[in-house]
């Protein structure tokens, strides 16, 4: 025990003497890591390989035992789900002090829209357009996550979907690829800042590589099969800008893609990844990818594990497949020694680039939860940034008055009724994928709002109806710690209750939607409608004639085809995070004007999906404007429409676009031109505008969208202001990887339309020439 004390303490000195040229030169850190594998046994670098889970905190089936002997003996690379700086510290002194080499451990956590303090699911997040605001949602969670001994984050997730029946839409960025790239590099910059050094910058981890939001009926886990033109058209675009942007680590999908599932595609981790993106961090499996594939079909635990290694997966997460058959695939000739020195290189790299082997408790201050956690400061900005997150889907006047007043904002007096069940849940409000926060200390809606309105209004309270008539359904849907209390009276006894409410108030906030945990992981729904009991009580709520406000939760697009025709006023708040309460108080009473732009389609029902607007054309299109016309591209039972577009969100002013006015008619491809629109505010709000620029490639070698995201800009106007708004356009913006998967922008027409969704746009033609 003294010896291996001793030599723990040589090799942090050593390392603490390597690190202070580290920041400086890589060549230090290479001859740092050369010398600590040198010493490294076969089975202490498999152990680098090894990521296991606490147990602590249940995110999938699997379970591990007797952590603490198997990083004494060093076959442990890192942890995850373990929370609070004193329990990480006791393990961490654990292989620093009691394992041979004193090697630290990685200490990660699905830390995904913030710590304690939560902000929007990244789904409603995404709506801000506001990459300030979203790059310091992450710099906050970075700054509470460390502080409670956190070094790494399983974030950010950058999938694009267009599918809403898959739950895991939440905790992405929407459908379109310009965007999501966006979003991804301001999440790496919140998370990482400028190099990992400093203790309130922690490692992340860009998932789920690749194509996960793709899978097939929506259904988690499933299969994904698509023409590789389109997998770079379309999809990799984010997890590329995670690349560029530094991002430490790469987690691999679940899903399979051309037949061989991600977690063992040599295609995607080595030939794309590295070899053509250039990635230099660890990719690490996603929880049980390893083993899963033995289900998947490609063979047992041995073989699954020999085929992600040299495909170019470096860590195991909890299926210990790594750890329990590398080592007879090494001796076995399966998997080569260079194969797996490199893995284990690209572990021990993390590690020193996060400075863990200058200091193995650089995140584990004592001191620091206090003083970092869940501060008022941290809580303000989740609030404002909640209200810019919120998107005002419907405004219209209470009495149907086309040129009534709308009915938001309203002033918080006389009596206000709150209804539904998802009106007084605090553990509902920070939405799905929130582990680390503590549920009972975000308030309930109800609770928010009284204490916003305290002594000026007067609000009543009634659950109305349960989640959803299935008990069973409710159950699944309001999982770890979610629950909404089932009330085991009638439907109509809720609903007489609620009525009563209603008749003596002067205004209905209808709270209604999805519970946080009906999105989410493995949370797939074929039905996207308001539940039924639910959609009953708003129903009736309705024709009691009280104005009647749809303050709606969800974590996906619903389809909300009879909300649109008779409520007057609807508000999607997604899942706003801890202060959510307050941030949909200010939205509805005006203390804010939201501001926030859909990101992904919601359709007008189940049968349209996929619906998304970056659609390619048929050979025979529906015109424009018309529904049904015999041998076109449609349905005989509903438009092609969607219900709302992306892009769309209204505000509580109005906006107008003049024409749009190019600089030139055309360009060269080494040339630029500038698109400019005058925007004002005509309106009596001063409020934000997302100014959005749409291109099309009219003609093409291979087929091309009818349009594409190419710009946008967050402005804010007072009533009567009026901005220019320019985008300059050059040829780069104009490329697209053609049939031989080649990053081309070619001569010919385009189309420039600009405007505040993807529908309602302005166009302007130039040419490439």
């Amino acid at each position: 025990m003294i010896n291996k004390k001793l030599s723990s303490v040589i090799l942090l000195l050593l390392a603490g003497f390597l690190n202070v040229a580290a920041q400086k030169s890589p060549q230090d850190m290479n001859r740092f890591i050369d010398a600590l594998m040198r010493r490294m046994t076969l089975e202490e670098k498999i152990g680098q390989l090894n990521l296991p889970v606490t147990g602590e905190i249940t995110t999938g089936q699997a379970k591990s035992s007797d952590i603490a002997a198997k990083i004494k003996k060093g076959e442990v690379g890192g942890l995850f789900n373990l929370k609070g700086v004193e329990k990480i510290r006791e393990v961490q002194k654990q292989a620093v002090e009691q394992s041979r080499l004193g090697i630290p451990l990685l200490f990660g956590m699905d830390v995904i829209h913030g710590y304690e303090t939560m902000f929007p699911i990244p789904l409603g997040l995404s709506c801000t357009w506001d990459m300030a605001a979203i790059e310091e949602s992450a710099r906050i969670a970075a700054v509470e996550a460390s502080a409670d001994g956190i070094s790494w984050t399983f974030s950010p997730m950058v999938d694009i979907s267009r599918d809403p029946r898959w739950g895991r839409v939440s905790e992405g960025n929407g459908e379109d690829p310009f965007l999501g790239a966006m979003i991804a590099e301001a999440m790496v910059r919140g998370y990482q800042g400028k190099n990992m050094q400093r203790n309130d910058e922690i490692m992340a981890c860009v998932k789920h590589f690749a194509l996960y939001g793709a899978s097939e009926a929506g259904r988690d886990y499933n299969t994904v099969d698509m023409s590789r033109q389109r997998m770079f058209n379309d999809y990799m675009l984010p997890y590329e800008a995670a690349v560029e942007a530094g991002v430490g680590s790469v987690m691999a999908s679940f899903n399979e893609v051309d037949g061989i599932p991600a977690t063992a595609n040599k295609w995607l981790m080595t030939d794309i990844l590295r070899g053509q993106w250039g990635f230099n961090g660890f990719v690490v499996t996603d929880y049980t990818g390893i083993s899963e594939m033995i289900d998947h079909g490609i063979g047992d635990l041995q073989t699954v594990s020999a085929r992600a290694i040299n495909a170019g997966v470096d860590m195991d997460m909890v299926s210990e497949g790594f750890v329990g058959t590398l080592k007879k695939s090494v001796q076995e000739g399966k998997v080569s020694m260079e194969t797996l020195n490199t893995a284990c290189r690209r572990i021990l790299e993390a590690k020193y680039k996060l400075g863990l082997f200058d200091n193995p408790y650089k995140y584990c201050d004592p001191k620091r939860p206090t003083r970092d956690i869940f501060t008022k400061a941290h809580r303000d900005a989740a609030r404002r940034i909640a209200a810019e997150s919120f998107v005002l889907l419907k405004n219209d006047s209470p009495d149907g008055n086309p040129n009534g007043n709308p009915l938001l904002p309203f002033n918080p007096k006389g009596n206000i009724a709150v209804i539904g069940p998802l009106a007084n849940s605090r553990s509902n409000m920070p939405g799905t994928w929130s582990v680390a926060a503590v549920l009972d200390r975000c308030p309930s809606l109800v609770e928010g709002l009284k204490e916003m309105t305290a002594g000026k209004a007067n609000i009543m309270y009634a659950k109305g109806s349960n989640l959803i008539s299935d008990a069973a359904y409710e159950e699944r849907a309001t999982m770890f710690g979610r629950s909404l209390s089932r009330d085991n009276r009638t439907d109509q006894q809720l609903l007489d209750e609620a009525l009563n409410v209603a008749r003596r108030s002067d205004i209905i906030i209808a709270a209604l939607g999805e519970s946080s945990e009906m999105s989410g992981e493995s949370s797939s729904r074929t039905d996207l409608n308001i539940p039924d009991v639910q959609q009953n009580l708003l129903k009736e709520l309705v024709k009691t004639g009280k104005p009647v406000v749809l303050v709606l939760f969800t974590g996906r697009p619903l389809t909300l085809n009879w909300e649109q025709e008779h409520v007057p006023a609807i508000l999607n708040v997604w899942f706003g995070g801890s202060e959510a309460a307050y941030a949909i108080g200010d939205a509805l009473f005006g203390y804010v004007n939201p501001g926030g732009k859909l990101t992904m389609t919601f359709p007008k029902n189940v049968g349209q999906i996929p619906l998304y607007y970056a659609h390619k054309n048929t050979g025979r299109p529906l015109k424009e404007g018309k529904w049904f016309e015999k041998f076109r591209s449609n349905y005989l039972d509903v438009d092609n429409d969607p219900l709302y577009p992306f892009g769309y969100g209204l505000s509580y002013t109005t906006f107008s676009y003049s024409d749009i006015d190019l600089s030139h008619s055309s360009m060269d491809m080494n040339g630029s031109l500038t698109a400019a629109v005058e925007v004002t505010n005509t309106g009596t709000w001063p409020g934000s505008e997302v100014v959005q620029l749409y291109i099309r490639d009219v003609v093409g070698s291979s087929t091309r969208p009818v349009k594409e995201l190419k710009g946008f800009q967050k402005i804010f106007l007072e009533p009567g202001e009026m901005k220019i708004v320019r985008f300059k356009i050059a040829p780069e913006m104009l490329r697209y990887y053609n049939y031989d998967l080649q990053l081309v922008a070619e001569p010919g027409d385009f189309e420039v339309m600009i405007g505040t969704n993807s529908r309602d746009v302005k166009t302007a033609k130039f040419t490439l020439n």
